[in-house]
């Protein structure tokens, strides 16, 4: 019985919410085409904007990945983090997760794929993806889209929040499974 209760809720959110705005703007008078165009418009100015940082981003993630520094520095690891249950699989995903979310999921698709979804590999994977952020993708394009070019301390804000979160990952993975 709850799990249909919430089918429904879930089927009916969002026609119910747009059904809301509409029903507000056009109470309220509110000339919705051109409010909607003008939000557009201004939406597309954003990602105009913003398409430098992206392919900054985009073409250093390339390079990062082409020029093999990820299995280098999963090499140095390994013996390190053998220790702590971790396996070397995961260690391109606590890599490439600051810089890319798409790259962090791929790589947990093959770990997933190659473990099964019951091992202690994907279930630590998953957690990882879960507990850290892509923060060079943040810092491109957020920051890039208001305009902030000082972005030091944010950085370094960010890299610390997800090593935190990948230690944590560690730890609690080590604790319940």
């Amino acid at each position: 019985m709850f799990h249909q209760i919430m089918n429904i809720i879930s089927l009916w959110t969002l026609p119910l919410i747009l059904i809301l705005i509409l029903t507000l703007g056009l109470v309220k008078k509110v000339p919705l085409y051109e409010v909607f165009t003008d939000g557009a418009k201004e939406g597309f100015k954003v990602a105009v904007n913003i398409i430098p940082y992206l392919v900054a981003i985009i073409v250093g993630i390339s390079m990062f990945r082409a020029s093999g520094i990820i299995e280098a520095i999963g090499q140095l690891l390994t013996p390190l983090l053998s220790h702590f249950n971790v396996s070397a699989d995961v260690i391109p995903i606590m890599i490439v997760r600051s810089l890319s979310g798409s790259a962090a999921l791929g790589v947990f698709s093959d770990i997933a794929h190659n473990s099964g979804p019951d091992a202690y590999t994907t279930k630590l994977a998953a957690v990882m993806v879960g507990s850290s952020e892509t923060t060079f993708y943040i810092l491109a394009v957020y920051f890039g889209a208001v305009g902030i070019s000082k972005f030091r301390y944010a950085l370094i804000a960010g890299l610390l929040a997800d090593f935190i979160g990948i230690v944590a990952a560690i730890l609690v993975c080590n604790y319940m499974f």
